[in-house]
């Protein structure tokens, strides 16, 4: 190769380059500043991680007289299959009989293994309830490698918080964060131990908030790497501030598959602030079953936006029915509070002192209405009991051109259903079989009007409309809810 071809080779490659650096320089300009900002600088977890590891404990629990046989699973993986009820194998079911080891009944044998973070300087531990439920001991270990048997001071397994206490001073706490101030997409960092890898640091965004997963509790969503260990461990923000626990993944596996969710640190304190000082969590209730409200349904009764909760049943003599709450209402509002959707209802009301008066919002057949009840104090869930229609006499089957064959319902009936009105569907065809009614189903409204009778259901069905959708309000069983007929289908 010539003298002349090297140097126009040269030169090329000069001008792509500069060719190269001008169009980088003119993105760089036409690019936000916020862009830039982020481009210059990823985010650094070095600090956070050497001042807030510390903080964080590893959680061993103990259990005696194990049983044994078969296949035996690793501690560390216990604590994901008790999280999600995944059945472990040689392990007996409710009420069968446990076999020992052959070093007996009292011989301890490591269950699982955990996380959690020191709340207080004198001790005070928060972790999740499930890793410490069923727990003979627990064992706590710091960073520096000092070991202390833990008393368990609460715990509440409907929100997945526990308090341990070791007897230890000066420790380092953990700063508690603003979630109000948490934003989708912010870095957010864990400390835990995963498979018993003691303050292992993971780090991701956060996906999404107000996750409905619970009864009680609204979780954060993120992409950070969680596996079985990481449960009771902190959720950390860029201002080294604790913005949650880090509570369930969503996995086929077992392992993490990106999908992670945190209980937010100011659910988690309230409850922790109760634990601390009664022992276990007080909480308020008004003896409802609920269900969420559909846009088909909302439009169809005229509630417009698909907001509030169905109460599909009232409980006998509960704090709701004695303050005139019937089954088919929506409550919309608390206090004056809207209730957006159904799951926001129970943590409304389980944040009430029992005993208060609050005015619920409700709406009924077409109209908003105020009722005022009574707050009842949280307790175990009752048994339903399923409401047995007996035979007796009773009108012959009636059909209608909405696909219904209905009769009235025998005096035996309303007394078991605890019905003042309604009529009983005997036989279903068409479009109501497309909209889920089925025989047995009691039928109490249609389009928002009460129905007393076979009789009058008939005069209202005869008015209604025959290209536009119907809804009826409809009893099965213990619960109620609504179903939309719509006849051209």
């Amino acid at each position: 190769m010539s003298a002349f071809a090297l140097t126009s080779t040269a030169s090329v490659r000069r001008r792509l380059l500069a060719a190269l650096w001008l169009c980088a320089g003119l993105l760089a300009m036409s690019a936000p500043p916020a862009v830039i900002a982020q481009s210059r600088e990823l985010p650094d977890f070095t600090d956070l991680a050497d001042k807030w590891s510390p903080s964080v404990v590893n959680i061993r629990t103990v259990e005696r007289g194990r049983i044994t046989g078969g296949t035996e699973i690793d501690p560390n993986m216990e604590e994901f299959f008790r999280r999600f009820g995944i059945p472990l194998p040689n392990r007996p079911g409710p009420g069968q009989p446990r076999s020992p080891r052959g070093g007996g009944d009292d011989e301890p044998q490591q269950r699982g293994v955990g996380s959690g973070f020191i709340l207080t300087a004198d001790g005070f531990v928060l972790t999740n309830a499930h890793v410490v439920d069923g727990a003979d001991e627990v064992l706590v270990t710091l960073t520096d490698k000092r070991e202390f048997k833990a008393r368990l001071v609460g715990a509440d397994k409907r929100t997945d918080v526990a308090v341990v206490k070791i007897e230890a001073s000066g420790l380092p706490a953990v700063k508690i964060g603003d979630v109000s101030r948490l934003r989708v997409g912010e870095w957010v960092m864990a400390i835990g131990s995963p498979f018993g890898l003691d303050n292992t640091v993971t780090a991701g965004i956060v996906s999404a908030k107000q996750r409905d997963t619970g009864d009680f509790l609204p979780f954060i969503q993120t992409d950070v790497a969680i596996n079985p260990g990481n449960s009771g461990g902190p959720l950390i923000n860029m201002r080294g501030e604790v913005v949650g626990i880090n509570s369930q993944i969503y996995s086929r596996s077992g392992g993490f598959m990106g999908i992670s969710f945190s209980i937010p640190i100011d659910e988690a304190i309230r409850v922790a602030d109760q634990l601390r000082v009664n022992g276990r969590v007080i909480r308020g209730r008004i003896g409802v079953t609920i269900a969420p409200v559909t846009k088909e349904v909302a439009e169809s009764i005229g509630l417009g936006k698909p907001n509030g909760a169905l109460v599909q049943g009232v409980e006998s003599g509960g704090p709701a029915e004695k303050a005139g709450v019937e089954a088919g209402d929506i409550i919309v509002k608390v206090d004056g509070k809207p209730v957006e959707k159904s799951g926001d209802l129970p943590r409304i009301i389980g944040a009430t002192k029992p005993g208060s008066r609050t005015a619920l919002q409700v709406f009924r057949r077409g109209a908003t209405r105020d009722v005022t009840v009574v707050v009842g104090e949280f307790e175990a869930d009752r048994p339903t009991r399923r409401a047995q229609a007996e035979p007796g006499a009773s009108s012959p089957p009636t059909k209608t051109a909405l696909g219904l064959s209905v009769s009235d319902l025998t005096d035996v009936q309303k007394r078991e259903l605890k019905l003042r009105s309604g009529v009983r569907v005997d036989a279903v065809e068409g479009a109501a079989a497309k909209a889920g009614l089925r025989e047995g189903d009691v039928i109490l409204a249609i389009d928002n009007a009460e129905v007393a009778d076979v009789k009058q259901f008939l005069a209202i069905a005869a008015k209604v409309e025959k290209a536009r959708a119907v809804s009826l309000m409809v009893r099965r069983g213990e619960f109620v809810n609504y179903l939309v007929i719509r006849p051209g289908r």
